[in-house]
């Protein structure tokens, strides 16, 4: 497969394409992630990701490195409880308090993706459901402090000790919950390299 342009600087983006053996590239811009409050849950997460690879073409254009042949893959993921996106924490305080209120619930993890080449464009967005245990308090900030989640959506990472220790179910893709929907993504990849 052709090497592709991730844009975003996610470890878990880019482990996830290492593992499904996708050779790329990491080339980020900065872009504002704010969107419209009358914006539909299920579309924010592809508006973002859109900003995103926009942002890289631009930035490629600009700098004279842009290979029309190239895929832009950009990616962005929101936790969505109760139809309130919950972003990410911004202390300790916050990251405990998400947690408590994911705490025995279901929520939603939505992942945009979207893929540029020319003057192709592809859109989607993966959604999986992930219910979590009754959590105590102890393992709520044991889990921040010892974690540190702050930088993810929801304040907390599945592949870490609270998806291990304190998820019941998760009806979905569970790649899409770290952060990319991989499979997806490579079936994508091979519509628009066709």
């Amino acid at each position: 497969m052709q090497e592709i342009i991730l844009a975003s600087q996610s470890p878990r983006r880019k482990q996830l394409l290492e593992w499904a053996e996708i050779p790329f590239k990491v080339v980020v811009q900065s872009t504002d992630e704010a969107f419209s409050s009358e914006m539909p849950v299920a579309e924010i997460p592809i508006y973002i990701a859109t900003q995103k690879a926009s942002a890289v073409i631009d930035h490629l254009k600009f700098q004279q490195e842009f290979d029309e042949s190239q895929v832009v893959l950009a990616a962005d993921t929101i936790v969505v409880l109760d139809n309130e996106v919950i972003n990410k924490p911004i202390d300790r305080a916050h990251a405990i308090d998400i947690l408590t209120r994911l705490s025995g619930k279901t929520h939603r993890v939505i992942t945009g993706v979207v893929l540029m080449k020319n003057q192709l464009v592809q859109k989607f967005s993966v959604t999986t459901h992930v219910q979590f245990h009754a959590l105590s308090q102890e393992q709520i900030t044991f889990y921040v402090d010892q974690y540190k989640p702050y930088d993810k959506a929801g304040a907390y990472a599945i592949q870490e000790w609270i998806g291990v220790v304190g998820i019941a179910a998760i009806n979905g893709d569970f790649y899409n919950v770290m952060g990319l929907p991989v499979s997806s993504v490579v079936q994508a990849l091979n519509t628009i390299n066709m």
